[in-house]
Parts: C-alpha cells; sequence; structure tokens
C-alpha cells in the first residue's frame, strides 16, 4: 500500500474482519490510528486488553444512528464497511432489522464520510447479494445499488464495493459448528452434500479490499476468483483432519438457501474487468434520462454464464483439506498450535 500515517476507520471492527485488519496493520506505518466502530462495548474492551496499543481508539455506536457515525468519520481518511447483519436466519425473521442496519446503515456512513471529506469508502458485500433469494442477501443488494447511487454524486469521496463468498471459520459460519459436532463426537449435520460455496480465509478478504483500496474508481465492484467445494467434501475433509468417525446426517436444504452461490452474475460478467485474481465490475453509470434502456437491450447477456460456485472450479476433498489446514481455528483445534490473536 502507497499510505503512510493515515486514519482509518473500520465500522464493525471488533468482528472476525476488524480483527484481521487490525493484525495485518497494527505494526505497519500505513496507519497512524485504527478506529474501531461498534455497538458491543464487551467486545470493544475484550480487543482493548488483547491489544494494548494506543493506536486504537475505540467508538461505540451504531451504523444506524447517523450522528454516531458522523462523529467517529471526523479526521479520518479512509474507511472500510464491515458493520452488518450476516446471518441468514435472524434475516429471515427480522427482516426489517436487515434493513436497517445493511441498507440504511450503509447509507448514513456513506452520507457521514461525504461530510467530513473521507478519501475512501469500501462497502464489503456478500455473494448472497447476486440474485438474492433471502433477506440477508436482499439487503446487501439494496446495500450495493445504495453505494452505487450515492457514489455518482460524490467527488472528493470514492465509495467502491467489495463481494466474497464464506469466510471461513468466521463466527457463525459452518466450520466451527462442524468442528464442534466432531469434537463431541455428534453427527455431522449437513444440509445437502451437493451444495456449493465459494471459501476464503480471512487474509483473502483483506486482500480483495485492499485490492479495491488500491484501485477501485467511482462505484467499481471488486470480487476475488475463490476456490469453491460442495459441503460434504467439507464435512469429510474435517472428519480426515480430525482422524475421528462420526456420522453425517442430511437435514436437507434450510429457508433461504441456495444450491449453489453466485459471486458474478452473468450481467455483471458481461461489463467485467479481469485483473488476475480479481474481477473490477465498473458501476452502472446510466442517467436519469434512462427510457431508452427499455427500448434498447444487450444481445450478449444471454451467451454469458455466471460466475457461481458450481461452475468454478471445484476443490475436492484433497484440496479442500490443504485450504482449511492454514486457518488459525484448525491449527489450534485440530494441530494444537499456539496461535496469536487468535479470534473466531
Amino acid at each position: 500500500m502507497k499510505i503512510n500515517n493515515k486514519t482509518l476507520l473500520i465500522t464493525g471492527g471488533t468482528g472476525s474482519f476488524g480483527t484481521a485488519v487490525l493484525n495485518r496493520f497494527l505494526h505497519t506505518d500505513h496507519f497512524k490510528e485504527i478506529r474501531i466502530f461498534s455497538r458491543d462495548e464487551k467486545k470493544q474492551d475484550d480487543m482493548r486488553t488483547l491489544y494494548k496499543s494506543s493506536k486504537i481508539k475505540y467508538y461505540i455506536g451504531d451504523v444506524r444512528d447517523y450522528s454516531s457515525v458522523e462523529v467517529a468519520t471526523r479526521g479520518v481518511d479512509y474507511i472500510f464497511h464491515a458493520a452488518a447483519l450476516k446471518q441468514v436466519p435472524s434475516c429471515e425473521f427480522f427482516p426489517m432489522q436487515a434493513v436497517k442496519t445493511n441498507v440504511e446503515g450503509t447509507h448514513n456512513v456513506i452520507r457521514a464520510a461525504a461530510y467530513n471529506k473521507v478519501k475512501k469508502v469500501i462497502c464489503l458485500s456478500t455473494d448472497k447479494a447476486a440474485y438474492p433469494i433471502n433477506a440477508m442477501g436482499i439487503s446487501k443488494a439494496m446495500m450495493e445499488k445504495v453505494a452505487v447511487a450515492e457514489s455518482r454524486n460524490l467527488t472528493d469521496t470514492v465509495v467502491c464495493l467489495t463481494r466474497y463468498g464464506n469466510v471461513m471459520a468466521s463466527r457463525g459460519s459452518v466450520i466451527p459448528l462442524f468442528l464442534n459436532q466432531i469434537q463431541r463426537g455428534e453427527e455431522i449435520t449437513v444440509t445437502d452434500p451437493n451444495m456449493s460455496r465459494f471459501f476464503m480465509s480471512l487474509d483473502d478478504a483483506v486482500d480483495l479490499v485492499l485490492f479495491a483500496f488500491e484501485n477501485a474508481n467511482q462505484g467499481d465492484l471488486f470480487v476475488n476468483k475463490a476456490p469453491a467445494g460442495s459441503i460434504g467434501d467439507l464435512a469429510k475433509a474435517l472428519i480426515e483432519l480430525t482422524g475421528k468417525e462420526v456420522p453425517v446426517k442430511v437435514i436437507g436444504t434450510r429457508h433461504g438457501e441456495k444450491l449453489y452461490e453466485t459471486l458474478c452474475t452473468r450481467e455483471e460478467m458481461l461489463h467485467a474487468e479481469d485483473m488476475g485474481d480479481f474481477y473490477r465490475i465498473p458501476a452502472d453509470n446510466r442517467d436519469l434520462n434512462y427510457a431508452k434502456y427499455f427500448s434498447e437491450g444487450e444481445s450478449d447477456i444471454s451467451a454469458i454464464e455466471d460466475y457461481h460456485s458450481h461452475n468454478a472450479e471445484q476443490q475436492g476433498v484433497e484440496g479442500l483439506k490443504r485450504l482449511i489446514s492454514g486457518l488459525p481455528l484448525i491449527r489450534k483445534e485440530i494441530f494444537g498450535e499456539e496461535v496469536k490473536h487468535y479470534s473466531y
């Protein structure tokens, strides 16, 4: 990164992503101050005790509350906006809570950033925002639309987006669930063994955000070319790594779950720029005089395929074993290694 001595704000900073960013930058000269913005005073206190760093400043607030966001963005150069409701079931039961945090909260962050002349805001999204079928994905899709719409009217503040798949071993994800079931000698509960997902480590997620940070134009969306695999193979990989024999129980697809996830829709792939390990999808910059878009279409769309976890290269059991073996959770719980700043 070509920045030095700047101030960074991380919304939702006590989560897995915020911790990964801290571990990446705390002992560098890129940022003189890293602000952690979240609602959870307990997690902030745990983080304060763990890091004991004067470089980290803690702000209690909620992205739903514009005034608390505005105060936290004063004097900030860059924002990584990670605050969100991310659990599919909870968003299904409480969809308006997803709207308030994921949509209105993002609007507040961008408005406050523009007001305080923050240089760049990177908003974190999810593959569930592409062709969404559940409340969480729908709210994230709307978040993306809000970010792009706001970016059109900004000159001093660049707003861009990243979209990524499942972050392996993050809080509430399937790897800690499977591992706990194996360690307790219980059967592993798999929804559908043929269900596929993209798999990313926290370091991959941070790399994607940093790539966007360095390369984004106004309204850009960035996606990384993530490895993919089936949930059935993931369960087998964990069983083989632990060396324990436990049965696998197929419980069926839950409400709001897809057979596979899409990182780029075919409409996005039509305009995507291949940047090696990443795709850049430029903003849809049609103006308000959009009548012509009802009478003129794009003939190439039907010939293009989505980029999804079923047609991406599959890792298989051995590939997933290699992939997850480097995770701090697996290194600690299976291999017994001491892992500094273990945060899952």
